[in-house]
């Protein structure tokens, strides 16, 4: 379920102090609820998520598209992302996060875990287009807890702007979407719903 931008920037996240000059662009609550020691393995199972796999043919497809035009545009070549075009947001994460775990490697998309406290993980990526974070928040609740998922995002330009906005719609109406999905599916298979089977 899409949130409105104040479930992110009420909350006290230590992404704030990190990134204040990225722009919000999501905000998205992560289906089910968890007990208290479940985040990390939520963050896993995201770090983990592949789109070239995913059981929706249009996230496949619109990913497909994607790193077809990276590829073709120079969009993700080694001197448009992180340490070249940018520098990582690890140099500016307190003592405190950069000493502690940075997180799970992603094993399909391109992004590369900052930090994992108890209550948030963060990510980012870089490419030609924009420098972007991941953020992960753990929202207390009786007995547990639920996520938000943010996405927060600093454009490269004038190109960066006009791929942002371009890539809006698709992002609210199609991937997010079908991302929640994918999740609520995979949380009924494994408490045993047979109706939860993947399809293609």
């Amino acid at each position: 379920m899409r949130l409105p931008d104040s479930a992110h920037t009420s909350r006290p996240w230590r992404i704030h102090e990190i990134a204040p000059d990225f722009g919000l662009e999501d905000v998205w609550e992560v289906p089910g609820t968890g007990a208290p020691d479940d985040f990390p393995r939520l963050v896993h199972g995201l770090a983990a998520a592949d789109p070239s796999q995913s059981p929706s043919g249009a996230i496949r497809s619109l990913f497909a598209i994607r790193w077809k035009l990276g590829a073709l545009l120079g969009w993700d070549g080694p001197d448009t992302g992180l340490g070249s075009r940018v520098s990582t947001l690890r140099d500016r994460l307190p003592v405190d996060l950069r000493d502690g775990p940075s997180g799970p490697d992603f094993e399909a998309l391109p992004f590369t875990s900052l930090y994992l406290a108890d209550d948030e993980f963060a990510a980012e990526i870089a490419n030609r287009t924009m420098h972007g974070v991941l953020h992960i928040g753990r929202v207390r609740e009786a007995g547990g807890f639920r996520a938000h998922m943010a996405v927060l995002v600093k454009p490269n330009g004038l190109l960066g702007a006009g791929y942002m906005a371009a890539i809006r719609p698709f992002r609210q109406l199609i991937v997010y979407p079908a991302m929640m999905r994918g999740i609520e599916r995979e949380l009924r298979a494994a408490a045993g719903d047979p109706a939860a089977a993947p399809t293609r």
